[in-house]
């Protein structure tokens, strides 16, 4: 099964494709969607909504895994971020695309063992957990996050056990059993 997962935004958004074949997980391409600097909302919009349908048509996954809208302190910056996830969900539409949303913090918690995570936290987990040779950009790296908490997310709730430590350890032990296929 091939799943695209998509971190949402007007000035950049991240994707990353991943392959979940007999419960091994390889990384097939992920980048960042920059629409033009200085272009109008209607421009960026449709520079995403094109950009994303032609990854879509192009590469042909089963699923795409977009993060779920949070609320923003500033209404502004909410609108014009629910507008560019209205592009991003037409296309993936337009592609024949079936859409499933996860929470920043459960994607946080499912790939790093901790809900409040940061950008590098993130980054550093998905290079490890891809065996990718750098870091992802950040925007594709929470994109290829999602794409993995979803091919995971059955066997990650039953294997990442314990407190504390103990249990981001455990957590992080799970998902690379799960990715490299040697779960205990």
């Amino acid at each position: 099964m091939r799943v695209l997962g998509v971190d949402p935004g007007s000035q950049a958004t991240g994707y990353g494709l991943i392959e979940r074949v007999d419960g091994r997980v390889r990384h097939v391409r992920h980048g960042v969607l920059r629409p033009p600097t200085g272009a109008d909302l209607a421009e960026r919009l449709r520079f995403l909504h094109a950009g994303l349908l032609a990854i879509v048509q192009t590469e042909g996954p089963e699923v795409a895994v977009v993060e779920r809208v949070f609320l923003a302190a500033n209404p502004r910056s909410a609108l014009v971020l629910g507008q560019a996830r209205g592009a991003i969900l037409a296309s993936l539409a337009a592609g024949g695309v079936r859409v499933s949303e996860l929470a920043a913090r459960q994607v946080k918690k499912a790939v790093t063992g901790m809900g409040g995570a940061d950008k590098a936290q993130m980054q550093t987990m998905v290079k490890r957990l891809l065996a990718l040779d750098a870091p992802p950009p950040s925007d594709a790296a929470d994109a290829l996050a999602l794409a993995l908490t979803f091919a995971q997310a059955g066997p990650l709730a039953e294997l990442a056990v314990g407190r504390g430590r103990a249990r981001r350890r455990n957590g992080r032990r799970a998902m690379t059993a799960l990715v490299t296929g040697r779960a205990r």
